[in-house]
């Protein structure tokens, strides 16, 4: 009976034990709460972490978002910048082949003013040796010049027995003309030019035209035809 006695007495013993080491020592086992504050601050500590986590992978994404944007940017202002280069090469070409169109219309003037004087003259009459000499250079004078002109990309235009372009061509009479179709350039009364495919000076030129009394007659039979036909 004894031993057993003194076996309770040591189990009692080692229970308080353990519960005395399972209790907190500051709250005495009282309602403790020092567990439930342990958890929550683990918790937090995974909530803290989450929310870092989430903004550094927000912040990422607007990095490369930036980064983007930067990139369309670059590659508009070096689009912007070969077009800017392309016009300036482009326009320094066109100053450099159309600087001096005012000054080759104005040239053009003493060029019509010696066609004029020698076409003036008249082809059959007998000259004087001296007259004939003074009507070949004034004909090589006007070779050259026009040598000259197409040396710097002046050209005339081409207009007898051409159809009538407004784009190089100015309309100063109408024509009565019946071997001809209409609207075909038959008379010109001023030589147009073109400086390196720009219009310089526009020719005016005369139109052929068919007479009232063809046209009556080719409309009638246009319209016979056409009953015919159907």
């Amino acid at each position: 009976m004894v031993k057993q006695e003194e076996e309770k007495k040591e189990n009692l013993i080692n229970n308080d034990d353990a519960s005395s080491e399972s209790t907190c020592p500051i709250c005495e086992g009282e309602g403790c709460e020092c567990s439930q504050k342990d958890n929550d601050e683990k918790v937090l500590d995974e909530e803290i972490e989450n929310n870092s986590s989430e903004n550094g992978s927000n912040n990422e994404n607007l990095l490369e978002e930036e980064i983007e944007n930067l990139k369309d940017e670059k590659i508009r202002l070096l689009a912007e910048m070969e077009n800017l280069r392309k016009r300036f090469e482009r326009d320094k070409t066109d100053a450099i082949k159309f600087g001096s169109i005012n000054f080759a219309r104005d040239i053009l003037s003493p060029g019509d003013n010696l066609e004029r004087a020698l076409s003036a003259l008249p082809e059959k009459e007998e000259y004087s040796q001296n007259i004939k000499n003074l009507v070949d250079g004034l004909k090589m004078v006007l070779k050259e010049f026009k040598n000259i002109l197409e040396k710097h990309g002046v050209k005339k235009i081409e207009t007898i027995n051409r159809k009538f372009d407004h784009n190089f061509h100015q309309a100063m009479m109408e024509v009565d003309r019946e071997d001809v179709d209409e609207g075909t350039v038959v008379q010109e009364v001023q030589s147009g030019y073109t400086m390196h495919d720009r219009l310089l000076r526009a020719a005016m030129v005369g139109v052929s035209k068919k007479s009232e009394k063809n046209k009556g007659s080719e409309e009638e039979k246009n319209n016979n035809s056409e009953k015919a036909n159907k």
